[in-house]
């Protein structure tokens, strides 16, 4: 017979439970990661509905994403936020909206907000990219199917 005043042992045949390692840790049973990895400054996530505040329609209609974006260097000193000033930084050189896009880690739909807000502000020129001739789409389709 078991003494009530000693504490019960859990069974050796139940599966152990597994500790969460924290947000960014996979949910695997084992020794805990450092605090200093568990989270990546670089990992940090922000909803792009903040970014673009709530709104999922730019501004300026017949932005694709091949659409070319250019800064002059006086935006630079312009009082923008976040990735507002990243767009103008990336942008002293002309950049596709989908490059933008990767370089801010966010969907192309946010990146184009992001870039007509920056555009009805002044802050940005866009232009249509070149198009492309017969002979590049071919030689493009081509490298596609060498994959």
């Amino acid at each position: 017979m078991r003494d009530p005043d000693r504490p019960r042992l859990p069974d050796p045949r139940m599966i152990p439970v597994a500790r969460s390692q924290g947000w960014f840790a996979p949910n695997r049973p084992g020794p805990a990661r450092p605090a200093e990895t568990t989270v990546d400054s670089d990992e940090t996530f922000v909803r792009p509905f903040v970014m673009t505040s709530g709104r999922t329609t730019p501004l300026l209609d017949g932005l694709r994403i091949e659409t070319l974006v250019q800064a002059p260097p006086a935006a630079l000193s312009a009082p923008l936020r976040f990735e507002q000033r990243t767009v103008v930084q990336l942008c002293q050189a002309p950049h596709s909206i989908a490059e933008i896009g990767t370089a801010l880690r966010v969907p192309v739909g946010v990146a184009k907000v992001i870039v007509s807000d920056l555009a009805t502000q002044g802050h940005v020129t866009v232009r249509d990219a070149p198009e492309l001739s017969t002979a590049a789409i071919e030689r493009i389709r081509d490298l596609v199917r060498a994959l």
